[in-house]
């Protein structure tokens, strides 16, 4: 079964961060330009939320704030569900189901290693499904070692 540190190994682990003063329309160019939903809102070193599409739906553009002078850290998400390397794909995506979110971010201990999408696991979700149906397919027709 895969574990999200699989899923950081095969996508990369790298991570797209704003800090909290940066103003809605720099965290959206930047998440544009990185081609990602959200970013984590870092201070330092220190995870204090994450600003994704949703908050700019929901805080931003149906409150009708403007986003050139709103910060992100009046607008992000900072109820932030974090999840460990070894958690199982499964479980996070059972996580991200439960609460209703798209990313998790990885941590070890008090260090931010990656960012997982639901996309993400989804994928390793389909690749492990595929893996299992090869095989049975193979131990029906007398392939598979035993």
């Amino acid at each position: 079964m895969e574990t999200v540190a699989d899923i950081l190994v095969t996508k990369g682990a790298q991570i797209f961060g704003i800090g909290p003063e940066a103003t809605v329309l720099a965290a959206v160019d930047r998440m544009c330009r990185a081609h990602v939903g959200a970013l984590v809102v870092l201070e330092g070193d220190a995870l204090v939320g994450i600003f994704s599409e949703r908050d700019v739906m929901t805080r931003v553009v149906l409150e009708q704030r403007d986003p050139a002078s709103v910060r992100v850290g009046e607008v992000m998400s900072t109820s932030v569900v974090k999840v460990p390397p070894a958690m199982h794909a499964r479980e996070a995506m059972a996580i991200m189901t439960d609460r209703r979110v798209r990313h998790l971010p990885v941590t070890e201990g008090a260090c931010l290693v990656g960012l997982v999408s639901i996309g993400d696991v989804v994928r390793a979700s389909l690749v492990e499904r595929e893996r299992t149906i090869d095989e049975l397919e193979r131990y029906c027709s007398g392939q598979y070692p035993g």
